[in-house]
């Protein structure tokens, strides 16, 4: 296939003779697609289960990350291009009406005079906007630029706080800075996997296709699963480890201390490259494997072959996700993980380090563009003043335009409307009427809100029915951006077709409005890839360094890993009469793959001041929500192969509804006897915040104890079905990332009078 032209590339969407190369917008593994339209294949035009011609996908041979496999979601993510499409700009003066159409002109009018009320009665800080890992980066740097810059509010959350917020304040906490330090290749370098808190083979599945193929292979390669349940990772694995939810530290300490008494260390790597043994030394000899095994619930046969396994291995590769993240100990999990690789010298080598799988498609692109309330663009820090400083310099804004305190958290939004300090919420690309915690409070705010704006690809959505103004946006496959993956793998998503109808770009929305409050030069951009280049001057000689990537170079040259800095102009000679350099030319200025890009801290330097890695000292503190005699099982949730979030894509799939056609509890054996439950029967989920009802899916692949319901029910989909009206909001107090993935709840056998007519999936009403 050619390149696109230059013009082709600004306009966006694509005039292809063939196919059109992008990115799956689904989860963190980044698979590069390629698309290409129905009326190419003629009689063997792809349909959908209603026979209507789509587009054609399939992976991206190409692109390194994905190496051309697709799982189901991405095979038919085309399927769901015109399902459900909000097409025009709705209105309306109070949630108990109906909407009404209106031009863009009156919605751009409406949104600009709520925001410039809201600011100068409340102030910038009663501002909020809640976006989403869906954003490409140059949608998550507009939004950056509008709030935090011209707007003067920190108060742009993300939902990446409830999926990587922990991993990001491990490594900074850690490291000196966020990144993740390995890459895809390490899967088939490795010694030794040991993946915790991750269902790799449902949640990222190409990931694991790529690992589970090399394990096979090499049957030396040791793999080893931290997880409650038996799920098909956990299958794949040399050993398993079910541990208890919430013992995780337990665990990790307990592995290290195994690490020491029997001198599987790097005493030359910690004394050159790290900081605080000593005091992560003095917690960990408490962990001795009784009291580990005891805790967790496993064999101290098990907790010393897992030690057995790490400290013998010359390459250890960590990898976890939600079930680390999503907890109120988040960021410490994160850190003791870290602590194995620092104390074994594990980092920085093909095959080795800690690597944390992010939940969405641009998540990482969103950590580099500042999308998160406590960041600002190029991994800076809002408490940093020079930080904010380089920041305001760059984008032409007054010293002390940006403020020096952190925006609120995703929940802080939440608890703000219901004092009234939010005045104006603009939730963008994101449905957490299903997503957020304790779901009954949450809706209960979003009521009292008193102006939202909702911009979505999609409608009907659960959180469409909170809102006063709705945004059509446009979506994958129609905008030109770009996304990174996990492993820092930078990819431009070409466009390959119009919106629908009068749908925008979410960065062209965000300009609008800013040109219209009267940021008109800081708003004018011609196109995406303006945006994006304005943006990577922003991570010039930072630890994202993308200063040499442009949408013209991924065109041509496809995807790139950072840090990718543009080759700097050497100096020739100085002139003596007017005492200033002269550089190579301009032709010799180019852009250049930066070799070393594939893996951090090769040189086993790191951002930190001293630039030594940090270890952390960390006690078990366990669930913040602990079982007791009125709830005495742990619920946990998950995804599911097939399911994307919320269901706003997937559910519209015929294929993936026919894989899931329904939630369920997962609930071991002994616990189901015990209650008198068989498998299928309902079951009436109860904790502190609200009560469910899920059909019984009784297996041994739970442990005691523990139950698991998917996440992706909301109530546009099942009755009584969303798992988060049982979870709470209890957070990490580094991240702030609530603790989705454990609460206390009692289960209640239902009365036969009951029936699945009682329970209809709500999308038979579409």
């Amino acid at each position: 296939m050619l390149p696109k032209s230059k013009s082709q590339i600004q306009n966006g969407a694509s005039t292809m003779s063939e196919f059109t190369k992008t990115l799956c917008p689904y989860c963190g593994v980044g698979c590069g697609l390629e698309v290409s339209p129905p009326a190419q294949h003629g009689k063997a035009t792809n349909r959908d289960s209603q026979g209507t011609p789509t587009w054609r996908v399939r992976g991206d041979k190409a692109h390194p990350s994905s190496q051309g496999m697709v799982c189901v979601k991405g095979a038919t993510i085309a399927e769901s291009l015109d399902k459900n499409r909000l097409h025009y700009p709705m209105v309306r003066d109070s949630l108990d009406q109906e909407f009404r159409r209106v031009s863009w002109d009156e919605a751009f009018n409406l949104i600009t005079q709520r925001i410039q009320t809201v600011r100068f009665t409340q102030g910038p800080e009663a501002l909020c906007m809640y976006g989403s890992g869906q954003f490409q980066t140059e949608d998550y740097y507009t939004a950056q630029k509008l709030m935090k810059g011209c707007l003067g509010s920190n108060n742009f959350d993300a939902n990446s706080r409830l999926c990587m917020s922990s991993a990001v304040a491990g490594y900074i906490q850690s490291f000196g800075a966020d990144g993740p330090p390995c890459c895809y290749d390490d899967l088939e370098l490795t010694d030794c996997a040991f993946l915790i808190g991750t269902n790799t083979a449902e949640c990222h599945p190409i990931v694991f296709n790529r690992l589970a193929k090399y394990h096979k292979k090499n049957r030396k390669v040791k793999m080893i699963v931290v997880d409650p349940r038996r799920t098909p990772t956990a299958e794949a694995a040399d050993l398993h480890l079910a541990i208890r939810p919430g013992t995780d530290i337990d665990l990790l300490n307990g592995i290290a201390h195994l690490l020491m008494r029997w001198n599987y260390i790097d005493p030359a790597f910690m004394e050159d490259c790290t900081s605080n043994f000593s005091a992560y030394a003095e917690v960990i000899r408490h962990y001795s494997p009784d009291v580990v095994a005891n805790r967790c619930g496993i064999s101290i046969e098990d907790l010393e072959t897992a030690a057995h396994y790490w400290g013998k291995s010359g390459r250890v590769l960590s990898l976890w996700s939600m079930g680390v993240n999503q907890s109120s100990e988040g960021t410490a999990k994160v850190r003791t993980i870290i602590n194995l690789h620092l104390m074994t010298g594990q980092i920085g080598k093909p095959g080795a380090g800690p690597f944390s799988l992010t939940g969405q498609p641009n998540a990482m692109g969103g950590r580099e563009a500042g999308g998160l309330s406590h960041l600002l663009p190029g991994y800076r820090l809002v408490k940093n003043a020079q930080h904010r400083a380089e920041v305001e310099d760059f984008w032409g804004l007054k010293r002390g335009q940006i403020s020096p305190n952190p925006g609120l958290t995703a929940w802080d939004m939440i608890t703000g409307l219901e004092d009234g300090a939010v005045g104006l919420l603009w939730i963008a690309a994101t449905n957490p009427a299903v997503s957020m915690p304790d779901l009954e409070r949450t809706k209960k705010a979003l009521l009292k809100s008193p102006f939202t704006i909702y911009q979505d690809a999609y409608y009907p959505t659960e959180t469409a029915a909170f809102a006063h103004v709705l945004l059509p946006a446009a979506q994958w496959g129609e905008k030109t951006g770009v996304m990174t993956n996990s492993e820092r793998m930078v990819t431009l998503c070409s466009a390959f077709r119009e919106p629908p109808r009068e749908a925008k770009a979410d960065w062209e929305i965000f300009a609008e409005v800013g040109r219209r409050l009267g940021f008109v030069k800081e708003f004018a951009f011609a196109n995406s890839a303006e945006v994006y280049a304005e943006f990577v001057k922003l991570t010039s000689d930072r630890p994202c360094d993308m200063s040499g990537v442009s949408h013209e170079q991924l065109q041509t040259q496809g995807p790139t890993q950072w840090p990718h800095p543009i080759k700097k102009a050497k100096p020739i000679f100085i002139d003596s009469e007017t005492g200033l350099l002269s550089f190579e030319s301009e032709a010799e200025n180019l852009t250049l793959k930066t070799p070393n890009a594939k893996r951090l801290y090769t040189d086993l330097r790191f951002h930190t001041p001293d630039g030594r890695a940090r270890f952390a000292a960390y006690h078990s503190r366990g669930l913040a929500e602990p079982p007791d005699p009125d709830y005495p099982f742990v619920l946990t949730t998950g995804r599911l192969y097939g399911h994307w979030h919320t269901q706003t894509r997937t559910g519209h799939i015929e294929k993936i509804r026919q894989m899931h056609p329904q939630p369920f509890i997962e609930i071991h054996p002994r616990d189901a006897a015990a209650l008198k439950i068989n498998d299928r029967d309902w079951v009436e989920v109860r904790s502190r915040r609200g009560k469910t009802k899920f059909p019984a899916k009784v297996t041994k692949a739970i442990a005691p104890g523990t139950v698991f319901v998917p996440m992706h029910w909301g109530a546009l989909w099942a009755t009584d079905a969303e798992a988060n009206t049982l979870t709470h909001s209890e957070s990490c107090p580094d991240s702030l990332q609530p603790e989705l993935k454990a609460c206390a709840v009692q289960l209640v056998p239902v009365s036969v009078e009951v029936t699945i007519k009682n329970y209809q999936l709500q999308s038979s009403q579409w």
